[in-house]
């Protein structure tokens, strides 16, 4: 009973009724620009004053909450923590230790140029309680660039990160994302790049804009992949659904 208030809970306030986003001009609805794809971070931001709050479900009935607010013009922090095995009937919910998240956009972007973004994200995937430490790093340190390319509503976005400060490994991710008429995205990215001890990821969903600031992810991460995680655990494909609701002070 207690999961299923828990998992009511979250529901509510991710899909908190959403008027319309009026744009103070002309009144007419708009779609704020995305922070994050998949498992990759852009080169947006929250707005002066803008919130956001995230609900993902993962493997094994897990649950990732979080929180991201835009306490300056250019500058985002916010905050996430996983809870284990809160969703079903399995025994022994563990909640992990929150992690921070903080980006500052230090660029606009021109003709050429793409928007830049310099970050840290500590959330990572598959925590292993026995070295503590998440199977699937978070983004550490992170610079990230986007720029739309081509047609109206195709952004590509890439950037570098370093997730361990133990060994300093540069990784590299890439993503594209093709938004049709503010209604629904296309979203494809290849995560944890240059590294085989690491193995890269190819994740690949699709985001739906309910209303301006209510959004719904449904994806799958790690597609193709097999084989297993330095512990043991085995690595394979996984179904996300996520639910985002943006919105301002």
């Amino acid at each position: 009973m207690k999961k299923i208030n828990c998992v009511l809970a979250l529901l509510l306030l991710a899909a908190i009724p959403a008027a319309a986003a009026k744009d103070k001009d002309n009144g007419e609805s708009v779609v704020i620009p995305d922070v994050e794809m998949i498992d990759i971070p852009t080169a947006g931001i929250l707005d002066y004053y803008g919130f956001m709050l995230k609900t993902r479900f993962y493997t094994g009935g897990g649950v990732l909450g979080g929180l991201n607010f835009g306490v300056q013009e250019r500058l985002n922090i916010g905050a996430s923590m996983s809870v284990d095995k809160l969703i079903g009937s399995e025994s022994g919910i563990k909640m992990r230790r929150p992690e921070i998240q903080v980006k500052f956009r230090f660029y606009d972007g021109g003709y050429y140029i793409p928007a830049a973004a310099v970050g840290y994200d500590g959330q990572g995937y598959y925590y292993n309680a026995a070295d503590k430490k998440y199977l699937e790093k978070g983004k550490g340190l992170y610079l990230a660039g986007s720029k739309e390319i081509g047609l109206a509503g195709l952004a590509l976005h890439g950037g570098f990160n370093v997730p361990d400060f133990d060994n300093n490994y540069l990784f590299g991710f890439l993503g594209v994302n093709y938004t049709l008429e503010d209604k629904i995205a296309f979203m494809l990215e290849l995560d944890s790049l240059f590294h085989s001890d690491d193995p890269s990821r190819f994740n690949a969903g699709i985001r739906l804009y309910v209303t301006p600031y209510f959004q719904l992810d449904m994806g799958m991460r790690e597609i193709g992949r097999n084989g297993k995680f330095s512990n043991g655990f085995q690595r394979k494909a996984e179904r996300m659904v996520q639910m985002r609701y943006n919105t301002s002070f």
